[in-house]
Protein backbone atom coordinates (compact mmCIF):
# COMPACT_ATOMS: atom_id res chain seq x y z
CA UNK A 1 0.00 0.00 0.00
CA UNK A 2 2.70 2.38 1.01
CA UNK A 3 4.30 1.99 -2.28
CA UNK A 4 0.77 2.19 -4.65
CA UNK A 5 0.67 5.51 -1.96
CA UNK A 6 4.06 6.78 -3.15
CA UNK A 7 3.51 6.30 -6.69
CA UNK A 8 0.31 7.86 -6.33
CA UNK A 9 1.67 11.09 -5.01
CA UNK A 10 4.99 11.35 -7.37
CA UNK A 11 2.58 11.00 -10.64
CA UNK A 12 0.29 13.66 -9.17
CA UNK A 13 2.84 15.74 -8.64
CA UNK A 14 3.91 15.36 -12.24
CA UNK A 15 0.41 15.99 -13.56
CA UNK A 16 -0.15 18.73 -11.20
CA UNK A 17 2.80 21.00 -12.83
CA UNK A 18 1.24 20.86 -15.70
CA UNK A 19 -0.83 23.71 -14.97
CA UNK A 20 2.20 25.51 -13.23
CA UNK A 21 4.87 25.61 -15.89
CA UNK A 22 4.73 28.90 -17.79
CA UNK A 23 5.28 27.32 -21.26
CA UNK A 24 3.05 26.51 -23.78
CA UNK A 25 3.65 22.85 -26.11
CA UNK A 26 6.84 22.30 -27.77
CA UNK A 27 7.60 25.13 -29.99
CA UNK A 28 11.62 25.30 -30.12
CA UNK A 29 12.81 25.75 -33.54
CA UNK A 30 14.08 22.13 -35.81
CA UNK A 31 17.38 20.77 -35.52
CA UNK A 32 19.41 20.14 -32.25
CA UNK A 33 19.05 21.68 -29.08
CA UNK A 34 22.11 20.09 -26.48
CA UNK A 35 23.16 21.21 -22.85
CA UNK A 36 25.38 19.97 -20.47
CA UNK A 37 27.00 20.73 -16.95
CA UNK A 38 29.67 19.20 -14.91
CA UNK A 39 29.72 20.02 -10.88
CA UNK A 40 31.97 18.60 -8.13
CA UNK A 41 31.47 18.55 -4.49
CA UNK A 42 34.25 18.29 -1.83
CA UNK A 43 34.59 18.39 2.10
CA UNK A 44 37.40 18.09 4.03
CA UNK A 45 38.52 17.72 7.84
CA UNK A 46 42.14 17.66 9.48
CA UNK A 47 42.84 17.30 12.93
CA UNK A 48 46.29 17.36 15.01
CA UNK A 49 46.60 17.18 18.69
CA UNK A 50 42.87 18.13 18.58
CA UNK A 51 41.85 16.88 22.48
CA UNK A 52 38.18 16.56 21.58
CA UNK A 53 39.30 13.91 18.97
CA UNK A 54 38.54 13.42 15.25
CA UNK A 55 39.38 11.42 12.22
CA UNK A 56 40.71 13.30 9.09
CA UNK A 57 38.28 12.81 6.43
CA UNK A 58 37.96 13.44 2.33
CA UNK A 59 34.86 13.32 0.30
CA UNK A 60 34.46 14.39 -2.95
CA UNK A 61 31.95 13.63 -5.42
CA UNK A 62 31.58 14.43 -9.40
CA UNK A 63 27.93 14.81 -11.84
CA UNK A 64 27.51 15.23 -15.08
CA UNK A 65 24.62 15.60 -17.26
CA UNK A 66 24.39 15.95 -20.67
CA UNK A 67 21.26 16.62 -23.13
CA UNK A 68 20.94 16.24 -26.42
CA UNK A 69 17.50 16.59 -28.45
CA UNK A 70 16.86 16.61 -32.04
CA UNK A 71 13.56 18.03 -34.06
CA UNK A 72 12.42 18.10 -36.84
CA UNK A 73 8.93 19.18 -37.90
CA UNK A 74 6.72 16.53 -36.08
CA UNK A 75 9.86 13.55 -35.24
CA UNK A 76 11.26 14.43 -31.81
CA UNK A 77 14.17 12.54 -30.05
CA UNK A 78 15.91 13.35 -26.91
CA UNK A 79 18.44 12.24 -25.01
CA UNK A 80 19.72 12.25 -21.15
CA UNK A 81 22.76 10.75 -20.08
CA UNK A 82 23.32 11.18 -16.22
CA UNK A 83 26.71 9.87 -14.37
CA UNK A 84 27.61 10.45 -10.90
CA UNK A 85 30.61 8.98 -8.64
CA UNK A 86 31.47 9.95 -5.08
CA UNK A 87 34.21 8.91 -2.77
CA UNK A 88 34.54 8.97 1.20
CA UNK A 89 37.94 8.48 2.85
CA UNK A 90 38.51 8.63 6.60
CA UNK A 91 41.64 8.16 8.28
CA UNK A 92 43.29 7.36 11.64
CA UNK A 93 45.78 9.50 13.12
CA UNK A 94 48.32 7.48 11.78
CA UNK A 95 46.70 7.76 8.38
CA UNK A 96 45.63 4.01 8.16
CA UNK A 97 42.34 3.96 6.20
CA UNK A 98 39.45 2.93 8.34
CA UNK A 99 36.26 3.48 6.35
CA UNK A 100 36.65 3.42 2.30
CA UNK A 101 33.26 3.82 0.51
CA UNK A 102 31.31 5.05 -2.13
CA UNK A 103 29.23 7.91 -1.76
CA UNK A 104 27.62 8.16 -4.95
CA UNK A 105 27.28 5.92 -7.87
CA UNK A 106 25.16 5.89 -11.46
CA UNK A 107 25.18 5.83 -14.92
CA UNK A 108 21.83 6.16 -16.40
CA UNK A 109 20.79 6.56 -20.19
CA UNK A 110 17.04 7.71 -21.47
CA UNK A 111 16.21 8.25 -25.03
CA UNK A 112 12.81 8.87 -26.57
CA UNK A 113 11.91 8.92 -30.13
CA UNK A 114 8.27 10.28 -30.69
CA UNK A 115 6.23 11.72 -33.97
CA UNK A 116 4.06 14.11 -33.17
CA UNK A 117 0.35 13.15 -33.00
CA UNK A 118 -1.80 15.78 -34.98
CA UNK A 119 -1.24 19.34 -33.41
CA UNK A 120 -1.39 17.91 -29.76
CA UNK A 121 0.98 17.45 -27.33
CA UNK A 122 0.96 13.24 -28.14
CA UNK A 123 3.37 11.91 -29.76
CA UNK A 124 3.98 7.82 -30.80
CA UNK A 125 6.84 6.86 -28.81
CA UNK A 126 9.72 4.12 -28.30
CA UNK A 127 11.81 4.61 -25.27
CA UNK A 128 15.30 2.78 -24.49
CA UNK A 129 16.97 3.11 -21.21
CA UNK A 130 19.73 1.85 -19.27
CA UNK A 131 20.87 2.29 -15.67
CA UNK A 132 24.19 0.95 -14.09
CA UNK A 133 26.82 2.17 -12.19
CA UNK A 134 30.51 2.65 -12.67
CA UNK A 135 32.39 0.85 -10.19
CA UNK A 136 32.47 -2.45 -7.36
CA UNK A 137 30.45 -2.09 -4.30
CA UNK A 138 30.42 -4.29 -1.55
CA UNK A 139 28.61 -5.18 1.06
CA UNK A 140 28.42 -2.60 4.29
CA UNK A 141 27.80 -3.67 7.75
CA UNK A 142 23.95 -3.19 8.02
CA UNK A 143 23.73 -5.94 5.33
CA UNK A 144 25.55 -8.57 7.51
CA UNK A 145 25.38 -7.62 10.41
CA UNK A 146 29.07 -7.50 10.93
CA UNK A 147 31.64 -4.03 10.42
CA UNK A 148 34.54 -4.20 8.13
CA UNK A 149 37.19 -1.87 7.78
CA UNK A 150 38.64 -3.25 4.56
CA UNK A 151 36.44 -3.28 1.38
CA UNK A 152 38.92 -5.11 -0.59
CA UNK A 153 38.04 -8.63 0.23
CA UNK A 154 36.55 -10.31 -2.61
CA UNK A 155 34.14 -12.00 -0.96
CA UNK A 156 31.90 -9.31 0.25
CA UNK A 157 32.11 -7.72 -3.78
CA UNK A 158 27.98 -7.60 -4.24
CA UNK A 159 27.95 -5.49 -7.42
CA UNK A 160 30.70 -4.34 -10.03
CA UNK A 161 30.68 -2.07 -13.52
CA UNK A 162 27.67 -2.89 -15.51
CA UNK A 163 26.66 -5.84 -12.99
CA UNK A 164 23.55 -5.16 -12.64
CA UNK A 165 22.81 -3.65 -15.94
CA UNK A 166 19.33 -2.96 -16.82
CA UNK A 167 17.99 -1.99 -19.98
CA UNK A 168 14.29 -1.24 -20.71
CA UNK A 169 12.79 -0.59 -24.42
CA UNK A 170 9.46 -0.46 -25.47
CA UNK A 171 6.43 1.63 -27.87
CA UNK A 172 4.28 3.94 -25.64
CA UNK A 173 2.65 7.22 -25.96
CA UNK A 174 4.69 10.46 -24.93
CA UNK A 175 2.60 13.85 -23.73
CA UNK A 176 4.89 16.13 -23.68
CA UNK A 177 4.84 19.82 -23.12
CA UNK A 178 8.21 20.65 -23.64
CA UNK A 179 11.73 19.97 -22.91
CA UNK A 180 10.93 20.64 -19.10
CA UNK A 181 7.91 18.59 -18.75
CA UNK A 182 6.97 14.98 -20.55
CA UNK A 183 5.51 11.75 -19.41
CA UNK A 184 6.06 8.39 -21.72
CA UNK A 185 3.58 5.58 -21.37
CA UNK A 186 4.92 2.34 -22.75
CA UNK A 187 2.02 -0.53 -21.55
CA UNK A 188 4.53 -3.67 -23.43
CA UNK A 189 7.83 -2.48 -22.32
CA UNK A 190 10.54 -5.31 -22.41
CA UNK A 191 13.20 -5.30 -19.46
CA UNK A 192 16.69 -6.99 -19.39
CA UNK A 193 18.51 -7.26 -15.92
CA UNK A 194 22.30 -8.91 -17.00
CA UNK A 195 24.85 -9.77 -14.59
CA UNK A 196 28.04 -11.21 -14.22
CA UNK A 197 27.89 -15.26 -13.73
CA UNK A 198 30.07 -14.77 -10.51
CA UNK A 199 27.94 -13.50 -8.89
CA UNK A 200 24.70 -15.94 -9.54
CA UNK A 201 27.59 -19.30 -9.55
CA UNK A 202 26.95 -21.01 -6.06
CA UNK A 203 30.17 -22.43 -5.84
CA UNK A 204 31.74 -19.12 -6.41
CA UNK A 205 33.72 -16.57 -3.30
CA UNK A 206 31.09 -13.75 -4.99
CA UNK A 207 28.45 -15.63 -4.70
CA UNK A 208 25.29 -13.53 -2.63
CA UNK A 209 21.72 -14.63 -3.81
CA UNK A 210 19.48 -13.38 -1.79
CA UNK A 211 16.17 -16.19 -1.92
CA UNK A 212 17.45 -18.21 -4.50
CA UNK A 213 17.93 -15.04 -6.93
CA UNK A 214 20.84 -12.39 -7.62
CA UNK A 215 18.89 -9.09 -8.59
CA UNK A 216 16.19 -11.40 -9.80
CA UNK A 217 18.40 -13.38 -11.67
CA UNK A 218 18.68 -17.12 -10.99
CA UNK A 219 21.45 -19.38 -9.72
CA UNK A 220 23.67 -20.06 -12.88
CA UNK A 221 22.28 -17.56 -15.00
CA UNK A 222 23.21 -13.95 -16.04
CA UNK A 223 20.03 -12.54 -17.71
CA UNK A 224 16.29 -12.16 -16.72
CA UNK A 225 13.95 -10.93 -18.98
CA UNK A 226 10.73 -9.07 -17.83
CA UNK A 227 7.71 -7.62 -19.90
CA UNK A 228 5.36 -5.10 -18.76
CA UNK A 229 4.20 -1.99 -18.35
CA UNK A 230 6.36 1.53 -17.82
CA UNK A 231 5.76 5.27 -17.02
CA UNK A 232 8.72 7.42 -17.36
CA UNK A 233 8.51 11.20 -16.64
CA UNK A 234 10.32 14.31 -16.57
CA UNK A 235 10.05 18.08 -14.56
CA UNK A 236 12.34 20.75 -14.02
CA UNK A 237 10.70 24.16 -12.76
CA UNK A 238 12.51 27.33 -11.06
CA UNK A 239 11.18 27.15 -7.97
CA UNK A 240 12.82 31.06 -7.41
CA UNK A 241 15.52 33.14 -9.83
CA UNK A 242 18.68 30.86 -8.97
CA UNK A 243 17.13 27.81 -7.47
CA UNK A 244 15.79 25.10 -9.96
CA UNK A 245 13.85 21.45 -9.22
CA UNK A 246 14.43 18.87 -11.79
CA UNK A 247 12.42 15.27 -10.67
CA UNK A 248 12.50 12.22 -12.81
CA UNK A 249 10.30 9.44 -11.83
CA UNK A 250 10.62 5.71 -13.69
CA UNK A 251 7.81 3.18 -12.59
CA UNK A 252 7.47 -0.42 -14.14
CA UNK A 253 5.51 -3.27 -13.53
CA UNK A 254 6.49 -6.85 -14.78
CA UNK A 255 3.33 -9.06 -16.10
CA UNK A 256 5.12 -12.01 -15.72
CA UNK A 257 5.82 -12.45 -12.07
CA UNK A 258 3.58 -10.14 -9.70
CA UNK A 259 2.43 -7.69 -11.76
CA UNK A 260 0.78 -5.29 -9.20
CA UNK A 261 4.47 -5.36 -7.47
CA UNK A 262 5.47 -1.69 -9.00
CA UNK A 263 8.97 -1.12 -9.03
CA UNK A 264 9.61 2.75 -8.33
CA UNK A 265 12.76 4.83 -9.01
CA UNK A 266 12.45 8.37 -8.09
CA UNK A 267 14.95 11.36 -8.37
CA UNK A 268 14.83 15.08 -7.07
CA UNK A 269 17.83 17.30 -7.80
CA UNK A 270 18.11 20.55 -6.39
CA UNK A 271 20.54 23.30 -7.35
CA UNK A 272 21.23 26.62 -5.74
CA UNK A 273 23.42 28.89 -7.86
CA UNK A 274 24.99 31.09 -5.73
CA UNK A 275 27.12 32.55 -9.07
CA UNK A 276 28.12 31.43 -12.43
CA UNK A 277 30.62 28.34 -11.04
CA UNK A 278 29.71 28.10 -8.30
CA UNK A 279 26.48 26.01 -6.51
CA UNK A 280 24.64 24.46 -3.41
CA UNK A 281 23.44 20.62 -5.09
CA UNK A 282 21.07 18.36 -3.05
CA UNK A 283 20.27 15.12 -4.32
CA UNK A 284 17.33 13.14 -3.06
CA UNK A 285 16.64 9.36 -5.15
CA UNK A 286 14.36 6.73 -3.84
CA UNK A 287 14.29 3.20 -5.56
CA UNK A 288 12.00 -0.18 -4.74
CA UNK A 289 12.82 -2.87 -6.65
CA UNK A 290 12.00 -6.23 -4.83
CA UNK A 291 14.59 -8.05 -6.85
CA UNK A 292 17.79 -5.99 -5.02
CA UNK A 293 16.25 -5.09 -1.52
CA UNK A 294 13.11 -5.60 0.05
CA UNK A 295 12.76 -1.92 1.58
CA UNK A 296 13.20 1.10 -0.13
CA UNK A 297 16.68 2.19 -0.65
CA UNK A 298 17.44 6.13 -0.06
CA UNK A 299 20.13 7.67 -1.29
CA UNK A 300 20.67 11.51 -0.40
CA UNK A 301 23.99 14.01 -1.36
CA UNK A 302 24.28 17.44 -0.33
CA UNK A 303 27.20 19.90 -0.71
CA UNK A 304 28.75 22.61 -2.09
CA UNK A 305 29.76 22.35 -5.97
CA UNK A 306 31.67 24.00 -8.32
CA UNK A 307 30.14 23.88 -12.23
CA UNK A 308 30.97 24.22 -15.49
CA UNK A 309 28.15 24.33 -18.12
CA UNK A 310 28.23 23.94 -21.64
Amino acid sequence: MKKFFTSICVIGALITAKGQNAETKETRPNGWKKRGNIGFTFNQSAFSNWTAGGANSFNANITGTYEFNYKKDKLTWDNLLIGDYGVSRILTGDNRQLVPAKTNDRIEFTSTAGKQIKESNWYGSFITTARSQFDAGYLTSDQEGEMTFDNTIDSRRFTEFLSPLYIQFGPGFLWKKNDNLKVNIAPASSRFIIVDGKFTDPSSRYQKLTDGAYFGVDANETLRYELGAAIDGYYKLNIMKNISLENILGLYSNYLQEWANVDINYTANVVMHINKYMSTNLTFQAIYDDNASKNFQIREVFGLGINFGF
